[in-house]
């Protein structure tokens, strides 16, 4: 078993390519950081060309005995590509097909394909699929966001990104390729297999390639943002709006992250992508300047004062379609808020993948997001055994200059999920210096490295992922980070593990995640 590891990465570079195995010190160690930590480094990394690299790949590793740990775009902090024992890691972004079948409305993406390229696939042909990506979107693979499960782009219409799925092709551990999709006409053709594999963070196998939906892009959009004294208020308001499903996508933030991160994405060059976008949209000159004045008029010091705000897009098959689906979301929002400049929602449909400036704070802090996802009936009282949490957590906060920010959404009509982001005076990793680059980390803070203070992080974000288990949440990007396993019931628990041992006797295929 030795020598098989030892030559292991010679074996993959006889069988791939040696252009496909990365073993650089520098590319090892990218590759060991996610947004938040680390982990080991791998033996190599992978970055297959096609799917019959993947399996090839596959089969080497499982002759080894080696561990396999699939990642997307990296942009993970859940220690879903993680692990401390030794292992190959499957980057899949070389996987870039993108096959598009009007008439029978589908599209075949490989796994690597980022939801940025795809929507600029779509746009031309008048497309997209019905939920089409993340905020992180220009960093986020498709097979990624499958294998983790995530909202936001269209997901107040169709929900998360597991509701918009016909198939997908998987690698297995032995090599071999199993398809879920049987028919491109419809998903659901017997038991749900391509579920399945949905959510599952790389635990029963590697994806290669998915097949989406198509419908028709409407080609009428508006914006609305709303200010709110309490987190109650703000609470009932987006239940009504998520059960009544008028809205394309919303989202949330409270006062701290209006003040911080948010507002550092509304710089000089937001601004003039938010401009030239608008006049894009409109349906003439003179609307598209009538709309400008109306969001320069407003200013944004009432976001920015408002202890919670949200920010909803409308979309439509006219104006009148909008109008409509708009003055109907005004009457359910201002019943315990007000209406406030649509800035923010106006800079995220301008620019709905925007950099990942994000992965640190607003003044160069590191950060991590954690979030639960709550019945209705249980949001408001995590949310008060959140801000109780704050308070006794306060000097120990201030002592080590962390501080937090909150950020909403909705799960359709029966569930909220609530992010909290977590940020820490530290010095950057090697993911930071990569993603960012050189040039933007020379224009923020820079800071020392800080153990105390991310060991402060660390033992903070688990008593809160404690906390809101304690009041039932689930979770997307489940990874090694969120319990999941224990929280099945015998019987579903006994069938998820008999599934791994079919699919993964050895228990090679990115180990540890979901408790697996």
């Amino acid at each position: 078993m030795a020598d098989d590891i030892t030559g292991l990465p010679q074996s993959l570079a006889d069988a791939l390519g040696a252009a496909q195995v990365l073993t650089g010190a520098d590319r090892l160690a990218f590759y060991a950081h996610d947004v938040f930590t680390h982990g080991a480094q791998a033996l190599c990394v992978v970055r297959p060309a096609n799917s019959a690299g993947v399996q090839a790949a596959a089969r080497l590793c499982a002759q080894a005995g080696v561990a396999m740990v699939p990642r997307g775009g990296g942009a993970s902090y859940s220690d879903g590509y993680l692990i401390d024992r030794p292992h190959v890691l499957f980057d899949l972004s070389a996987l870039q097909a993108i096959e598009i079948d009007q008439r029978d409305a589908y599209v075949r993406v490989g796994a690597g394909v980022t939801w940025a390229a795809l929507k600029a696939a779509l746009d031309p042909l008048g497309l997209r699929t019905p939920f089409w990506g993340p905020f992180s979107g220009i960093a986020a693979t498709i097979g990624g966001s499958v294998s983790q499960n995530t909202i936001s782009h269209g997901s107040g219409a169709h929900g998360i990104s597991a509701q918009s799925l016909l198939g997908i092709e998987v690698v297995l551990a032995d090599g071999s390729l199993l398809n879920t999709g049987v028919t491109t006409g419809t998903r659901h053709y017997g038991p749900d297999l391509t579920g399945l594999f949905t959510g599952d963070c790389g635990a029963l196998g590697v994806k290669v390639a998915i097949t989406l939906p198509l419908i028709a892009a409407r080609p009428a959009f508006d914006t609305a943002s709303f200010a709110f004294a309490d987190f109650t208020s703000y609470h009932r308001s987006v239940a009504q709006l998520a059960r009544e499903g008028l809205d394309e996508e919303h989202f949330s933030i409270d006062q701290a992250l209006s003040q911080g991160q948010i507002a550092r994405s509304e710089g000089t060059a937001a601004r003039v992508t938010i401009a030239r976008n608008v006049m894009r949209a409109a349906p003439n000159p003179v609307s598209g300047l009538f709309q400008l004045g109306k969001m320069a008029l407003a200013g944004e010091s009432e976001m920015r004062e408002a202890r919670y705000s949200c920010h909803v897009i409308v979309e439509g098959v006219d104006k009148a379609d909008v109008a409509a689906r708009l003055t109907r979301i005004r009457s359910i929002m201002t019943a315990d808020g007000q209406e406030i400049a649509n800035t923010a929602a106006a800079f995220v449909s301008s620019m709905p993948f925007a950099p990942l400036f994000n992965v640190l704070g607003p003044k160069g802090e590191r950060w991590v997001p954690l979030h639960g996802i709550f019945a209705h009936s249980a949001a408001d009282e995590f949310h008060a055994a959140f801000e109780r949490f704050l308070g006794e957590q306060q000097p120990e906060m201030d002592r080590h200059g962390l501080w937090t920010g909150t950020m909403f959404s909705s799960i359709g009509g029966h569930g909220l999920l609530y992010e909290i982001a977590i940020y820490w005076p530290d010095a950057v990793t090697p993911y930071h210096r990569e993603v960012l680059g050189a040039e933007y980390l020379a224009t923020i803070p820079a800071y020392p490295d800080n153990p105390e203070a991310r060991a402060f992080a660390h033992r903070f974000k688990a008593a809160l992922v404690d906390l809101m288990q304690a009041h039932g949440s689930a979770h997307f990007q489940i990874g090694r980070a969120y319990p999941y396993l224990e929280r099945l019931d015998p019987a579903a628990r006994a069938l998820l593990q008999a599934t791994k041992a079919a699919l993964d006797p050895h228990n090679l295929m990115n180990p540890g995640v979901l408790g697996l």
